[in-house]
């Protein structure tokens, strides 16, 4: 989705600050003219080639006036200001090419605003059939100069007559998506740095008495020590919570980068207006009664964010538990806990104001140190996302926890989370909730849901306490190299129910494992028995697992089984603990259950194994044209075929036929023998109801077949001509509401349907994406050969999954689509048959040029 005639949409900037981009209008003319009069002389010679002091009224009304087509300008507003327009003009009817300029208000400029026009005016051109931007700089204007060399296009550059000609093709290109997603990085990770370590923060609504919310955070702040400068903000009284209070947040006179609110809906845009006054950069909205009230809340609440936004603010929350920050240069405590976990590298997220109350309790508990901690609530503006820029260079992150209740751009967290899980580990707890406003089609089931977590490296637990599980192993324990654990304990019982617990999560017990030390064994005897596994070879990962001995069986010496684990640990393999006596260490994960650690450990060893693996690479596929997969779409009626061969997917032909001698007619033009199938699209394959009949040889075994099954299955068929059989596959494509479109693979047949035995993995797919989805389903030994069957060509199988996942991408009026079947042979495959459903464009909020 990009920007349209009308709809603006909120952009930030290079340094963190929002602004608002929207088409130019007739009645911009006046601020025009302002802007004009607020630039130096050196900005009007760039831009103009000339003094140019003033805008006649012609080219003034030429500027306001364009037909969004062949002449599109979009403005930049600052403040409700327009600082910045861009404008592009074709060069003659239907020409390929158009010029493009913009100029920026000097006091705006080197903020990036010059890049993001550029993406917005290209986005619009494409869709009118320009394909080249051209360009005419002084070479003197090198920041303009740089604009254009910086953005990944492939620039042609001509000086003639003193100026700098430039060319360059817009279409989006590897390059350029990687320098539009690098500076989409920085932009949010810098808005989000802004408001976790500001230098001052002002307070609104919290109360002289000391009750209420306000009061409680403003304490929170006091008491936490924080170490910038705090301003209450109240109408009347001098002084609140002991700290001088004033009636505006600019009164005070200090540097002031966060406000944390706490008034009435109502109330909302008078603080907004006063904070932008005093300079600050970021809201933290604690108060409730916005979109979770109903319609009129969720209106104040996109007013709340728009005005903010114009002010070049961004928002957390409504409706949020608050912000924090451990860092002993900032310790900020802007959260309705009155204390924080200690310091530590694990950054934690959380949508759910409730649900962030009890993880700040329960990382405190369990002695989980956090670097920082955001509760989004409503998340009407920052979300997981942003975080997840900000922590991916924070250095003081290590680790990411999210609880998330829906996602508001789940391409987008797919992407961030395949980059960042690289470097970082990603734990989320995510519901399943269908997202508002992504439809009422199917969904995928909790296998594919997290299978697809899993693509993208993000360790998917299911319950608060489990997040934290695998935070703390994450944040104590190295990565296991492998998945072969080393059970030892002193309890036959336990260490046999972590065998069985290992088996469960994808584990491989080590050779010689579990090992019983026995019920007598001391301190000394499990030390030495730790020791060994961790310098074995042939282990990856620990699991140490202690009974209390019986009263009086041990010394009290004898019987401290955790002086042990220092032994295991200093190998340098990952450890975890169940411990049913003593106080564990600190560092070593240990867990009330063995089922608990060892579920840990089976998520860790799975993010380790997809770290190790390469992630492969989005091939060039030959016979792809996207043109004419949209003319293919165009079409009235659609054409199925045309779409599919448009990306090199060839359907084997039929022919429909309402009579016997109709299809007597088709098998003549296709050729003997043929296949006749009752047309309906949940029969075509079903030769197990006789709805399909194979190898008709002549017109004589046609028309028996067409009278055998018209009476059944009415009297509309379909002929085909015969290929050679193989094993029947399926390949689907269809609009998730959590993933947006997604690739499934699995084989044919009622019962595979039936166990929903199939693969998925979410757009755009990799090679290793494409390998994986044909190996994946419970049924895939049939293709590698089966009790002595020829194994069939898996490659151009993976090759078709490419095919459709390139057409997911580039045709999103494709809302779902399914070749059933697919005979796959040792000698390649036959695409049998296409259902193909389009609708309107699916929401694509990951692609285009970049907003909020």
């Amino acid at each position: 989705m990009t920007t349209t005639v009308d709809q603006p949409v909120d952009v930030l900037l290079s340094d963190g600050t929002t602004v608002q981009l929207r088409p130019i209008r007739p009645d911009d003319a006046p601020e025009i003219v302002a802007m004009h009069s607020r630039f130096s002389e050196r900005t009007r010679y760039l831009r103009y080639f000339s003094p140019y002091p003033r805008i006649p009224e012609r080219d003034l009304q030429r500027f306001v006036n364009v037909d969004h087509r062949d002449r599109e300008a979009f403005v930049v507003l600052a403040g409700g200001r327009i600082v910045a327009v861009g404008r592009y003009e074709r060069l003659g009817p239907q020409a390929p090419e158009a010029e493009v300029a913009f100029v920026v208000e000097d006091a705006y400029q080197g903020r990036g605003i010059g890049s993001v026009l550029l993406e917005h005016l290209a986005a619009a051109a494409s869709r009118y059939g320009i394909v080249h931007f051209v360009a005419e700089v002084l070479p003197a204007n090198g920041a303009m100069l740089r604009v254009f060399a910086d953005f990944g296009y492939q620039v042609q550059r001509q000086y003639a007559d003193g100026v700098v000609h430039l060319t360059f093709p817009i279409a989006p290109t590897e390059a350029t998506l990687e320098v539009q997603r690098g500076r989409e990085h920085r932009t949010e990770a810098r808005s989000i740095a802004r408001l976790l370590a500001p230098r001052g923060i002002a307070v609104y609504g919290a109360s002289a008495t000391g009750q209420g919310v306000g009061a409680a955070v403003l304490g929170h702040l006091r008491d936490g020590g924080y170490t910038g400068a705090i301003v209450p903000v109240h109408p009347s009284a001098t002084t609140v919570a002991g700290l001088p209070a004033y009636p505006s947040a600019a009164d005070a006179g200090h540097e002031i980068d966060l406000a944390v609110v706490a008034v009435s809906p109502e109330a909302a845009p008078t603080v907004v207006a006063d904070a932008a006054a005093a300079g600050v950069h970021g809201l933290v909205v604690i108060s409730a009664g916005f979109a979770e009230a109903g319609a009129e809340g969720a209106a104040a609440q996109r007013a709340l964010v728009r005005a903010a936004h114009a002010a070049g603010m961004r928002v957390v929350g409504p409706n949020c538990l608050g912000v924090a920050n451990t860092d002993e240069k900032v310790r900020l405590n802007a959260t309705l806990a009155p204390a924080l976990p200690a310091p530590g590298r694990v950054g934690l997220f959380s949508q759910s104001g409730v649900f962030g109350v009890a993880l700040l309790a329960e990382a405190h508990r369990r002695g989980l140190g956090l670097s920082s901690f955001v509760s989004a609530g409503n998340r009407a503006d920052v979300s997981g996302n942003d975080l997840l820029q900000y922590w991916q260079d924070d250095p003081g992150t290590d680790v990411i926890l999210l609880y998330l209740e829906t996602f508001g751009n789940p391409r987008k967290f797919a992407r961030l989370a395949r980059r960042i899980g690289r470097d970082k580990p990603v734990v989320a707890l995510a519901s399943l909730a269908r997202p508002v406003g992504l439809g009422d089609g199917p969904a995928l089931d909790e296998a594919a849901v997290s299978a697809l977590f899993a693509q993208s490296g993000v360790i998917r637990v299911d319950t608060v306490a489990e997040l934290l599980d695998v935070g703390v192993l994450l944040a104590h324990q190295p990565l296991p190299a492998g998945p072969r654990v080393a059970v030892v304990g002193n309890s036959s019982a336990l260490t046999g129910l972590a065998a069985t617990a290992c088996a469960a999560q994808g584990l491989v017990l080590a050779d010689g494992y579990p090992r019983d030390v026995g019920p007598h064994a001391g301190a000394a005897e499990f030390t030495t028995a730790l020791a060994e596994s961790a310098a074995d070879e042939g282990v990856d990962a620990l699991v140490a697992v202690f009974a209390p001995p019986l009263p009086g069986q041990l010394t009290a010496e004898e019987a401290d089984f955790t002086a042990a684990l220092p032994a295991a640990l200093a190998a340098g393999k990952p450890t975890v603990a169940t411990f049913l006596a003593g106080r564990v260490p600190a560092g070593v994960p240990a867990y009330p259950s063995v089922e608990e650690a060892v579920r840990a450990l089976g998520r860790v060893t799975s993010y380790a194994g997809w770290l190790r693996r390469d992630p492969g690479t989005p091939p060039e596929l030959s016979r792809v044209d996207p043109d004419a997969g949209q003319a293919a779409l165009r079409a009235d009626p659609s054409d199925p075929a045309g779409l599919l061969a448009a990306y090199g997917i060839d359907l084997v032909g039929s022919a429909p036929a309402m009579t016997a001698d109709e299809a007597v007619a088709a098998a003549g033009r296709l050729g003997w023998p043929v296949a006749l199938k009752a047309a309906a699209p949940g029969l075509r394959h079903r030769l197990d109801l006789g709805a399909v009949r194979l190898d008709l040889a002549d017109e004589a075994a046609l028309r028996r077949a067409y009278a055998e099954m018209a009476p059944v299955f009415g009297p509309e068929v379909l002929v085909q001509p015969m290929v050679p059989p193989g094993v029947a596959c399926v390949v689907e494509l269809m609009e998730d509401p959590a993933f947006g479109p997604v690739v499934g693979f699995g084989l044919g047949g009622v019962a595979t349907e039936l166990l929903g035995d199939r693969a998925w993995r979410a757009v755009p797919l990799t090679d290793r994406d494409a390998a994986e989805l044909v190996d994946e389903p419970r049924a895939a030994p049939l293709l590698r050969g089966h009790r002595g069957a020829a194994p069939v060509d898996r490659a151009a199988l993976a090759d078709l999954l490419l095919r459709v996942g390139r057409l997911a991408d580039e045709q999103p009026r494709v809302r779902s689509l399914t070749l059933n079947p697919v005979l796959a042979r040792p000698d390649g495959i036959s695409v049998l048959h296409a259902t193909v459903r389009v609708g309107t464009a699916g929401a694509r909020p990951d692609t285009g040029p970049r907003r909020l």
